[in-house]
């Protein structure tokens, strides 16, 4: 029935299908009009793309020099060639390999799969994650040769204009033989016949099925696959390309069930050195530093080759037993001096100073006690170790054992979890978790309140960059292992600019953290890492010995080292105080060896806020106000000291008090600084506590560290 207007005459009913086919048509014209563009960009490019005999003599990659910190030459990176393989002479294996696992559509697209682009785009519609759309081999081939490996839309456009006229300029055939001499497999190894020299010994117009697997498998990421760093790895990816070639219909189940992945025999690798691990992190970062032009270059490097080796045999003799190690040396800017990312690199080349995620233990105490600082308080604070329930949760200290009101400074010495469980329950743990990402923490934080104990997990070099920070006063680092970049003319490309202008907290602060690090390594957890001269740092230890870690820093090295099992398996009498303590202080005797002798700045200059006086303090009552006597010990107002606990008569001399006295002593301090009255500065009643009562003192003597020391 139509409707009618006031007039008695039919209004239009079809005014949202009138917008309808508007926007139909403004869609339909806007893809015509896209579409020519695209033809048009297609022929320009097609008119300047070189011929095919220009493109094979094309070079495969770009020739590398790199330098060491004093100019030495560390290794020579560039393209490994073997020889050109015609697409009739690369075996139809390679070929079916090839395409099943990278493009199996290769036959019959016309450079860019949208099938499969149409099937990313549905995936991530549907909530299937973000959009990911594979390469296709005509994609990867106008990559390699024409653009850099930068991830931009911009780059994936150009790709795609690139892949289509390609496949326009050249048969299947062509590009096949091309990709299949060009692409990369890792080692330096470019082409089908140098990826057959190098892991299989011989060249590559005779490959089994088996061996073309593993080298198709190569190409989803040369580094993690190559036979000669984890040939478990290598064998593993090649079961999957023989799935998907079963899949795809190359070959039949029986064909893949007789391709002997094990009985593969690769070739020896020559010689590498933990260089490797600093090299592999460091390189990669000339792809957001310049250009890439193709033209040889030359990569001068912050790594120091004498803390390298010295780092080197630090981890090597005294690593545990199938345990690994990991060690990062930073100077005062930033600079990588050393990166050892395991025992090996030839038996496994991952990177677990940068890539691996593990627990740091009580070497995350570090922010806690950092966030404590900021807040108020001061190493001489009174805080109480004792029992604490917070949230259901119960931390305890290794051991069992509570030593009572005891300072701040004693706490950290002895890496008190009780007293971190209450600091973080006072200054929060989002507080905590903002202190450890202003200081270079990038992964993700928990704020349970286990988090104080180092619940979150971490990256070795990050751990390292926060207490370089806190070397370095309080200024953020960032580290960075290349100072320059130039041509092999000698034009400079590039050139490091270290900023320290970014003050992540005040002196004061990162001046008592100092004498709190400066006293775990003198009596404390870290006592292991003493050199001979002054030195801060932090032990730390999981549950069940499966970490063990030891950060410090002395005369401008920052150094941090961990230990523990790729599987996170228990390593038995693994902690932090114990060999990657040891190992710390192998390695820095040789790297501050040259260096002169740094007393630390742990004068605490507090700001004005915290020297005013409280004004509730002037309405207590006179009998709150405790005093004592130089030795710190309890005395009655106007007389002596105070009665001493009648414990009978003593058959052998009493332990040292392990107090403020003891460790200013420890400390090469003359005078004790005297503390005629303890200030309770809001809000943490609960936990700074006046100085202990005589009668608790037989506690003292019973200190244990979280090593349980």
């Amino acid at each position: 029935m139509a409707v009618k207007d006031k007039g008695g005459k039919s209004a239009p009913k079809g005014g949202a299908r009138l917008w309808f086919w508007r926007i139909v048509k403004i869609g339909g014209a806007t893809a015509i009009f896209g579409l020519i563009g695209l033809i048009v960009a297609v022929i320009t490019v097609m008119g300047s793309l070189p011929s095919f005999q220009d493109m094979k003599s094309s070079p495969n990659g770009q020739m590398i020099l790199v330098r060491a910190a004093d100019g030495t030459e560390i290794m020579q990176l560039g393209p490994s060639f073997g020889e050109w393989l015609d697409i009739e002479d690369i075996p139809q294996v390679m070929k079916d390999a090839m395409i099943s696992v990278e493009d199996r559509r290769f036959s019959y697209h016309p450079g860019v799969d949208v099938i499969g682009i149409g099937r990313a785009i549905f995936t991530t519609a549907s909530g299937g994650g973000r959009l990911r759309a594979t390469s296709t081999i005509t994609q990867q081939l106008a990559r390699n040769i024409f653009l850099s490996n930068s991830r931009s839309y911009t780059r994936k456009i150009r790709e795609g204009v690139l892949a289509l006229a390609l496949e326009q300029k050249f048969s299947k055939d062509q590009i096949l033989e091309l990709y299949l001499n060009k692409v990369y497999f890792g080692g330096g190894a470019y082409g089908v016949d140098s990826a057959a020299r190098k892991f299989f010994n011989h060249d590559g117009t005779n490959l089994s099925l088996a061996e073309a697997a593993i080298i198709a498998g190569l190409v989803k990421a040369p580094s993690r696959y190559s036979p000669t760093a984890d040939s478990e790895a290598a064998i593993g990816r090649a079961g999957v390309v023989l799935q998907v070639m079963q899949d795809v219909g190359t070959i039949t189940p029986a064909q893949a069930a007789e391709a002997d992945l094990e009985g593969v025999e690769f070739a020896p690798e020559k010689g590498q050195n933990s260089v490797r691990y600093f090299t592999d992190w460091a390189l990669p970062q000339l792809d957001t530093l310049i250009e890439d032009n193709g033209e040889p270059i030359v990569v001068w490097t912050t790594l120091d080759l004498s803390m390298q080796r010295a780092g080197t045999n630090a981890i090597q003799a005294n690593v545990p037993g199938g345990a690994q190690g990991a060690l990062v040396a930073l100077d005062r800017d930033g600079a990588v001096r050393a990166m050892v990312g395991g025992t090996d690199y030839v038996t496994s080349n991952y990177n677990r100073a940068t890539s691996a995620l593990r627990q740091p233990g009580s070497a995350w105490k570090l922010f806690v006690y950092l966030a404590a600082l900021e807040a108020g308080y001061t190493p001489e604070d009174i805080v109480t170790d004792a029992p604490i329930t917070i949230g259901g949760w119960t931390p305890r200290n290794s051991g069992g054992s509570y030593a009572g009101d005891i300072s701040l400074r004693t706490a950290f010495a002895y890496s008190k979890n009780t007293v971190a469980a209450r600091i973080g329950e006072d200054v929060g743990t989002s507080t905590i978790a903002n202190m450890a990402r202003r200081f270079g923490i990038t992964t993700p934080i928990t704020t349970l309140p286990s988090m104080v104990l180092g619940s979150s997990e971490v990256r070795v070099i990050d751990m390292v960059r926060a207490f370089a920070g806190v070397s370095a006063g309080g200024v953020a680092i960032a580290p960075y292992g290349i100072t320059k970049v130039t041509t092999s003319k000698g034009e400079l490309l590039y050139q490091h600019e270290a900023d320290m202008s970014q003050v992540l907290v005040p002196p004061y602060v990162t001046a008592g953290m100092t004498d709190l690090l400066q006293t775990a390594v003198n009596v404390g957890t870290g006592r292991a890492a003493q050199i001979g001269r002054p030195v801060a740092g932090k032990t730390g230890t999981t549950n069940s010995n499966k970490d063990g870690w030891f950060l410090g820093f002395s005369s401008g090295i920052t150094t941090g080292v961990w230990m523990g099992r790729d599987d996170a398996r228990p390593v038995g009498g693994l902690q932090g105080g114990t060999a990657p303590a040891r190992a710390f202080a192998s390695f820095m005797k040789v790297a501050v060896a040259k260096r002169k002798v740094e007393p630390f700045e742990t004068e605490l200059k507090l700001p004005e806020w915290q020297l005013e006086p409280d004004d509730e303090a002037y309405f207590g009552s006179p009998d709150d106000v405790i005093f004592i006597d130089e030795n710190g010990n309890p005395v009655e107002p106007g007389g002596g000291p105070g009665p001493a606990p009648d414990d009978g008569p003593s058959e052998a001399p009493q332990p040292e008090r392990l107090d403020e006295n003891f460790i200013d002593r420890a400390l090469g301090r003359d005078t004790a600084p005297q503390r005629p009255q303890v200030r309770q500065a809001e809000p943490r009643p609960p936990v700074r506590r006046p100085p202990p009562n005589p009668q608790d003192e037989r506690v003292a003597p019973r200190l244990r560290d979280e090593e349980g020391q």
